[in-house]
Order: C-alpha cells, then structure tokens, then sequence
C-alpha cells in the first residue's frame, strides 16, 4: 500500500476531469478513486462497503445510509459540491 505524489496528482487530475460534484452519480466512482490514490485496489479491495445502513442514522431517528463506512477507520457521508453543511 503506497502513496505517492503522482497517485495523489492522478487522483486530483480524474477528478478535475470528471467529478462535477453531484453526489448520488459520483459518490462511489470519487471514493474508489480516492482509495486507489492512497494505495488500495479500490474501496472494497480495501475492505470498506458502500450504502451501509445505519440505525436511527437519519434525523427523523430511522434507518439512514452512510455512502461509504471502512471499520473500524472512518464512515462517509458524501453531499454535492457547494451544499452547506451547517445543514447536515
């Protein structure tokens, strides 16, 4: 599992190319490609899944989804480009 700047540059260049920023399109196409860039095959290779549910996960207290969770590291919750998080 290796970093490099060029595997960073790569990451940044796919995503100037083809990322526009709307969540429920990219999200997963953005974090295989952000996995990749720090070394794995892609998330899963990783050990990591995607639309994981998580209970009283939503703010109504119900079942929500996180788009990514890699346990026991991190859980993402992806939102479109220029959202404003205050609100989540």
């Amino acid at each position: 599992m290796t970093t490099t700047l060029e595997s960073l540059q790569e990451f940044i260049d796919f995503c100037q190319q083809h990322i526009t920023g709307k969540e429920r399109k990219e999200a997963q196409i953005f974090l295989d490609r952000f996995f990749r860039a720090f070394g794995h095959k892609g998330a899963l290779e990783a050990g990591a899944t995607y639309e994981e549910a998580i209970t009283k996960g939503s703010k109504k207290g119900k079942t929500g989804f996180a788009d990514l969770v890699w346990k026991p590291r991190v859980l993402i919750e992806m939102k479109k480009r220029g959202e404003d998080l205050s609100k989540h």
